[in-house]
C-alpha cells in the first residue's frame, strides 16, 4: 500500500501544526476533518462561524452533521487565540480550527485590529502542545475586490495565511477536491 500524507489510514503522524488552504468548496474542511479524525480519542472542533442568517445556519449544521460523537465543539468567532491557549495544553486532544478566514472577517467587521490578533494567534500556536489543523481560504487567486474593505480583507488574509504557513510543519492546498502538498516537514520531537 502506498503511503500518502493525505490518507489518514496510511499517513505517518503529521507535524504539530497543519494548515489546509483552498477556495470555496475545494474540499479543505472535509480533508482537515479526516486528518484530525484519524487521531484516536476525543477531538476538539473550534468553530469561528457566526450564524447571522438562515443560509449560514444551514452551512454550520451541514458541517456539524458530518462529524461523529468523538468531537467536542467550541465556538470562537473572535477569541480564537484564547481558546487555543486554554485548550491546546493537552497533546492527546487534537484541534481543528475551521476557519481562519471567518475569524479574520469577524475581527474586521467588529473593527478590531488584525495585527495584534494575528500575533496572539501565532503565540497560541507556538505554545500549543496539541496537534492543530487549521483551515483557511486562499482568496488571492480571484479578481481584485471592488471595495476598500474587500481589498483590505484580501490583503490581510494573504498575510495571515503566510504567517500561519511559516509556523506549520505541513501545508496543503485543496483545488477541486484534490490536495496538493506544499510543505511537509518531519514530525516534530515532542521533547
Amino acid at each position: 500500500m502506498a503511503v500518502s500524507p493525505f490518507d489518514p489510514n496510511t499517513a505517518p503522524p503529521g507535524p504539530r501544526i497543519t494548515l489546509v488552504l483552498g477556495g470555496a468548496r475545494s474540499g479543505k474542511s472535509a480533508l482537515a476533518e479526516r486528518i484530525v479524525a484519524a487521531h484516536a480519542g476525543q477531538r476538539l472542533y473550534v468553530a469561528t462561524a457566526q450564524a447571522f442568517d438562515e443560509e449560514m445556519k444551514a452551512r454550520i449544521a451541514a458541517h456539524r452533521d458530518r462529524r461523529d460523537s468523538g468531537w467536542e465543539t467550541v465556538e470562537a468567532p473572535m477569541n480564537l487565540p484564547a481558546v487555543l491557549m486554554a485548550r491546546g495544553k493537552t497533546p492527546e486532544m487534537p484541534v481543528l480550527v475551521d476557519c481562519l478566514s471567518l475569524w479574520l472577517s469577524n475581527l474586521m467587521l467588529a473593527e478590531r485590529p488584525e495585527e495584534p490578533a494575528i500575533s496572539a494567534l501565532e503565540a497560541a500556536l507556538a505554545n500549543s502542545r496539541a496537534p492543530v489543523v487549521l483551515v483557511s481560504n486562499e482568496v488571492g487567486l480571484s479578481i481584485v475586490p471592488d471595495t476598500p474593505l474587500g481589498r483590505r480583507f484580501r490583503d490581510a488574509q494573504g498575510i495571515l495565511n503566510q504567517r500561519v504557513a511559516a509556523l506549520a510543519g505541513r501545508v496543503i492546498l485543496c483545488v477541486a477536491g484534490l490536495p496538493i502538498l506544499l510543505k511537509d516537514l518531519p514530525e516534530e520531537d515532542p521533547t
